[in-house]
């Protein structure tokens, strides 16, 4: 018998059959290897039936399922079908062990648990424990325990932290839990690190969430790092988590960090007593990074013409991330309203802003009532800021504070000194673009507004352009510096478009607003150069080219009939153009006088600037008509006789140009006089330092040559003297006429010294000063610091030092009263110091006018205000001033604080004027718990 290789058999799977054709060729018997071939037949069917059964005795747990590898077997199938034919058949394999005999074990711990101590740290292996004693700490992924005894369970996987006793037997070093940015401080702890559980006993929450609040609970269930359960809580604001000025006390709680906190019933204590103000139930917002949207709570009270009132009361809409909106409203009721709208936007590196919208409805006395009136007041507030970094060639700003001039002076829900005190409102807003270049070129386009409260007169810029070109030096090198006067030369250029209405309260915004308005351009090319002469002297020569543009002209002329002038308006485009030279001569002048050497003097040093200047200015007379009409000096004349000069650009927005020839020299002299003396906290032969004694002496005056009297114009003198170094200084000016006064107080062309009067006749003068002081200014103290941007008396027109008193926001939160410092709470402050901190701030006005022989004092007047701190935490204040002029107090306000820790009182009093109320308030600090206050107040007596 032969092997044919083209009958090989391909075992796909085991269960396939394989057929083989056998020819039949003669052989050579071999007895021997016959004899063991069909022994080893005989024998392969009892080693397969072993694998399929095993022998329990010798069976092997495996730690996995047992697999057979097919294509082994095939291999061997394959070899032992060339000894003998195999026909259908077919094998069956099964696994050895069909499960696993041991079940695998959960990983206890996912990652590394470090542990340390100062004292000791002993292993226990009977007690499978591990004791941590003295500054203990352990810390698994994000969780870390600090605590003064920690005992680790690591059979249980569990920890048990608590704290320990000194040797005086206080209890030191309670745990802190910490698990990312959540903190816990409980007096003990049980956690477990497979189900991260833990029991909590005296757990303390400081700022939960990122807020004010404040919780001490008996005992705590901690589910997992969001959810903690907590019984018999405490909920404050007060640092002091032990003995609180107040707190809410609530018996069951569920807190979420950084995201809410919800209570059962719930109850107020102060100082331990409880109070019959509670709730069924509570909720806390706790998410710093988004505000939640609520009911603002109104405050209730009384006047005397409106009768009782709710203030104050609406609802906060957290709108977004980026910005919000509150609308309130107050409701009298003798049926007057108010309504305001606020909003407050930002986004980081582009721009913030607020918005606020008011309107009242004002009803005085009741209707039927021949008293009764009604009236509508509104304010518009808008303030807009953009980074500097957001735009580096474009900026949009915005300041607006526009409304009814008497919006301040007849609402009852004002408050704030500054805003009824401040006659003069002002608005900005403007766009300006750079366009960068070899010459860069700016644009502005901008609204303005101005308003008196008393004149109710608005003067409304709608729109402005402004276009500048920078300063162009047309003969200037590539590189290097610009020498002489033609390398010097320089010009640029400048447009100004202005649309303007002047109106009342009345008619802004109405058709005859819109009716009157005025608008001009003006295009403007200034020439100049300057120079050196002899090295000392600064030489400038100058020209100036302007074209005007208007588009309404009045034309002039006298009608017989009427016996009277008439003007007529013109619409259409008109202009005329102006030009004029000018020349100035300057220098600078030193003057050092030494002293004895080793004095407390060095040296005085004086320097003066003397300054002379010519302009030109030719007379613009083609711009000028005449007409006729009777002499008004003659009632009965009847004809045209008086010929009277006009222009028809007089009343246009840029006004008409000058029909007189001008050539004036103006004389200016600057003086300071500065002294270097021994500093006193140096050695006696160590340094000097440099003090001012005399600041800008200005002296300035003009002579006109092309006058034909009065050529010299009074003189002005101004200056400052320095008194306390960067403290006090006190600023004077003066107005010298050295010509007289005819019977009618009229200047005539006559000097004074010849008139039988002083060489000078002063016309006028004033002085002022202003100083802030303390006692920190006696001692090591530092001066507490103005912050304009949170000073609402200054955002409404007032000063930022608030000289004149400050106001009360609906808060309570005072501008007049020093506000608390953190650093200052750390400092340890006696109820009564025989140093007691005060502060105080002076001003000091006062005028003189002689101009037509009046000899008057025009203002005479002392403010000031200060506060003192009479004790820790306790702080009087208030603001007043006295006219000399005319005897009598101006504003006065007085302020009572007392800071409760946690609480604020505030008490303020106008004991006198129109404006004369009080103000109660106490409340709890913070945002998130404003609503807890009591306000009580006396709004002003309308009649008065």
């Amino acid at each position: 018998m032969g092997f044919n290789p083209k009958n090989i058999c391909n075992f796909g799977t085991l269960n396939d059959a394989c057929y083989t054709k056998i020819g039949l060729i003669a052989l050579q018997t071999k007895t021997v290897h016959l004899s063991l071939l069909i022994c080893l037949f005989l024998l392969c069917p009892f080693l397969m039936t072993a694998q399929e059964f095993p022998s329990n005795n010798n069976a092997i747990p495996a730690t996995k399922n047992d697999s057979i590898d097919a294509k082994a077997i095939e291999q061997d199938l394959g070899a032992l079908s060339r000894k003998q034919t195999l026909k259908d058949t077919t094998f069956t394999v099964r696994d050895t062990v069909r499960t696993d005999s041991v079940k695998v074990k959960k990983e206890p711990l996912t990652d590394k648990v470090a542990y340390k101590a100062t004292d000791y740290e002993r292993i226990s292996r009977s007690k499978k424990k591990i004791f941590l004693y003295n500054e203990a700490e352990v810390i698994y992924e994000d969780i870390q325990i600090n605590a003064g005894e920690i005992i680790l369970d690591y059979q249980k996987n569990t920890v048990f932290a608590k704290g320990i006793k000194d040797s005086s037997g206080v209890y030191t070093q309670a745990p802190v839990f910490k698990q990312g940015l959540n903190e816990v401080m409980p007096d003990s702890i049980i956690f477990n690190f497979d189900s991260e559980k833990a029991l909590i006993y005296g757990s303390r929450v400081e700022g939960a969430g990122g807020q004010e609040i404040n919780l001490k609970s008996e005992i705590s269930k901690r589910v997992n790092d969001s959810v903690v359960f907590m019984s018999n809580v405490k909920i404050t604001t007060s640092k002091n988590l032990d003995d609180p000025e107040y707190y809410f006390y609530a018996r069951k709680v569920k807190f979420v960090p950084g995201q809410k906190l919800v209570t059962g019933l719930t109850n107020m204590y102060i100082a331990d007593v409880p109070t019959p103000i509670g709730l069924p139930f509570a909720f806390f917002p706790l998410d710093k990074q988004q505000s939640v949207s609520g009911f603002i709570i109104p405050s209730p009270g009384e006047t005397r013409q409106r009768g009782y009132f709710l203030q104050n009361g609406g609802y906060y809409f957290a709108l977004s991330d980026y910005y919000n909106l509150a609308i309130t409203g107050d409701y009298y009721t003798n049926g007057s309203y108010a309504l305001r709208a606020d909003s407050d936007y930002r986004l980081r590196y582009k721009f913030n802003g607020r918005l606020s919208f008011n309107f009242e409805k004002i009803l005085a006395s009741e209707r039927g009532l021949p008293d009764f009136s009604e009236r509508n007041t509104y304010n518009i507030r808008w303030n807009h800021s953009q980074d500097s970094k957001a735009s580096p060639n474009s900026r949009f700003s915005a300041s607006v504070n526009l409304g009814s001039s008497d919006f301040f002076q007849q609402s009852l829900n004002q408050s704030n000194t500054g805003n009824f005190l401040t006659n003069n409102f002002s608005s900005s807003v403007s766009y300006s673009r750079t366009f960068p270049g070899k010459t860069p070129v700016n644009v502005t386009v901008a609204a303005t507004h101005s308003q008196n409260s008393q004149t109710e007169v608005i003067n409304l810029t709608l729109p402005s352009a402004q276009v500048n070109v920078d300063r162009i030096f047309p003969f200037a090198p590539k590189s290097g510096s610009k020498k002489g006067i033609i390398q010097n030369i320089n010009f640029n250029y400048s447009l100004r478009a202005n649309n303007q209405y002047v109106t009342t309260d009345s008619l802004f915004f109405t058709s005859e607003m819109f009716r009157d308005g005025r608008s001009s351009i003006q295009q403007t090319i200034p020439i100049s150069t300057n120079f050196k002469i002899a090295k000392f002297i600064s030489a400038t020569l100058g020209a100036n080219y302007t074209e005007n543009t208007v588009f309404r002209t009045i034309d002039q002329s006298y009608d017989e009939d009427l016996g009277e002038v008439v003007r007529d308006t013109i619409n259409g485009i008109d202009s005329y153009r102006t030009y004029g030279t000018s020349a100035s001569l300057g220098t600078t002048i030193y003057g050092i006088f030494p002293f004895k050497e080793g004095g407390k003097i060095e040296s005085i040093r004086h320097v003066v600037r003397p300054n002379i200047g010519i302009s030109y200015t030719p007379a613009f007379d083609q711009f000028f008509d005449t007409f006729l009409r009777p002499d008004p000096n003659d009632p009965t004349a009847t004809d045209l006789t008086d010929e009277v000069e006009f222009s028809r650009f007089e009343g246009s927005l840029l006004g008409a140009p000058s029909n007189r020839e001008s050539a004036a020299v103006s004389l200016g002299l600057s003086n300071v006089v500065e002294a270097k003396v021994r500093d006193k906290d140096t050695a006696a032969t160590e340094e000097y330092k440099k003090i001012t004694l005399l600041r800008n002496l200005n002296f300035r005056t003009s002579y006109n040559i092309t006058a034909d009297s009065l050529r010299l114009a009074p003189i002005s003198v101004s200056g400052a003297i320095p008194i306390i170094e960067n403290k006090l200084e006190i600023n004077f000016s003066a107005s010298l006429d050295i010509y007289a006064l005819n019977s009618n107080n009229r200047r005539i062309n006559r000097l004074n010294i010849n008139n039988g009067g002083s060489l000078f006749r002063v016309t006028g003068a004033r002085a002022n000063f202003g100083y802030n002081f303390s006692s920190r200014d006696f001692g090591n103290g530092k001066d507490r610091n103005t912050n304009r941007s949170q000073n609402q008396t200054f955002a409404a027109g007032g000063r930022p030092d608030n000289l004149f008193g400050g106001g009360v926001d609906i808060t309570g939160n005072s501008n007049g009263l020093p506000e608390d410092d953190e650093d200052q709470e750390e400092q340890e402050v006696e109820f009564y110091n025989f140093k007691i901190p005060w502060n105080l701030r002076v001003s000091y006005e006062v005028s003189y006018v002689n101009s037509a022989r009046q000899n008057d004092i025009g203002s005479h007047s002392l403010v000031f205000s200060g506060d003192v701190e009479l004790g820790k935490r306790w702080t009087v204040g208030g603001s007043s001033g006295y006219d000399l002029a005319n005897p009598g107090f101006t504003f006065t306000s007085l302020q009572f604080g007392r800071d409760l820790e946690s609480w604020n009182l505030r008490f303020n009093w106008v004991p006198f004027s129109t404006r004369s109320s009080w103000n109660f308030f106490i409340g709890i600090k913070g945002n998130l718990l404003s609503d807890i206050k009591y306000d009580k107040r006396r709004a002003p007596d309308e009649r008065l």
